[in-house]
């Protein structure tokens, strides 16, 4: 039963192997919500092996007493994949017997969701970057190339080198000796990053933030054309205190692994 999603036929089945104990999945759903436990969907997380605990928990700890300021210099970026169309599964209609499949009541699925972009973006304390549309297909000499000696390079130049820490995760293309050797180069620190850590990003909060200012806009966009038209819109529109806010958050995630000895944690 480790790891797995219990659910009320699971624990049936449970049940009559182990205790050969034949009961109905409608009363073991009563029991369970007697004692106040109730059917939700699972939180979505990286599947996290012993080594990836252990380098979580490791970086969580030395980095548990950071203050704002040191938080503040790091420029945290990441990318993200938007759909144009991409229903959340939360929608629902009111309608009577009879009529689900009226057309008023259909929420229509696109194919592939009707394309796609794949964006690149970095916050910090001041200010914040471009917003990058990146190759789907992204390795590392077009990461060197197109985001750092275009972005991060210049953006290290306003922040100042002696004050500035690049973060970027493990990915193939970030990862990379020629990225690592070209960092070196040009004299940019990189924050180690541990791997399957998104949690700890405070990034992928504000790209949550800008898919749903996207699907809040009225018109919502239509074409990818205009898909990348509100991107770069409402990622500029985005208060600078709110980034701050992600920032500030860094010592509660930094204690969350810990507390979690190196597992999944809420953020």
């Amino acid at each position: 039963m480790r790891n797995r999603t219990l659910t009320a036929p699971h624990l049936k089945n449970q049940l009559m192997i182990t205790r050969q104990v034949n009961v109905s999945v409608k009363t073991i759903t009563r029991r369970l919500k007697a004692v106040g436990l109730s059917p939700k969907r699972p939180a979505r997380v990286p599947k996290l092996l012993p080594r990836h605990k252990t380098g979580r928990l490791q970086f969580a700890r030395a980095h548990a007493n950071w203050n704002e300021q040191q938080w503040g210099k790091i420029l945290f970026t990441d990318e993200t994949r938007i759909q144009l169309w991409k229903p959340d599964g939360r929608g629902r209609v009111y309608r009577r017997s009879g009529e689900r499949f009226a057309e008023c009541n259909l929420a229509q699925n696109v194919s592939f969701g009707g394309g796609s972009i794949m964006l690149w973006g970095g916050i910090s304390w001041e200010s914040r970057t471009e917003l990058i549309e990146v190759n789907l297909r992204m390795n590392a000499d077009w990461y060197i190339r197109n985001i750092l000696e275009e972005h991060v390079i210049p953006y290290a130049g306003f922040i100042g080198y002696d004050d500035f820490v690049l973060m970027h995760d493990n990915a193939r293309a970030h990862a990379a000796r020629t990225v690592v050797e070209y960092l070196e180069a040009v004299g940019i620190e990189a924050l180690a990053w541990p791997p399957m850590s998104p949690d700890a990003n405070p990034i992928e909060h504000l790209w949550d933030t800008l898919k749903r200012r996207i699907r809040a806009r009225n018109p919502a966009p239509n074409s990818i054309a205009e898909l990348r038209i509100a991107a770069q819109e409402e990622w500029n529109r985005i208060p600078q205190e709110t980034i701050k806010d992600l920032l500030r958050s860094m010592p509660r995630r930094m204690q969350a692994i810990i507390r979690a000895r190196g597992g999944n944690t809420k953020y």
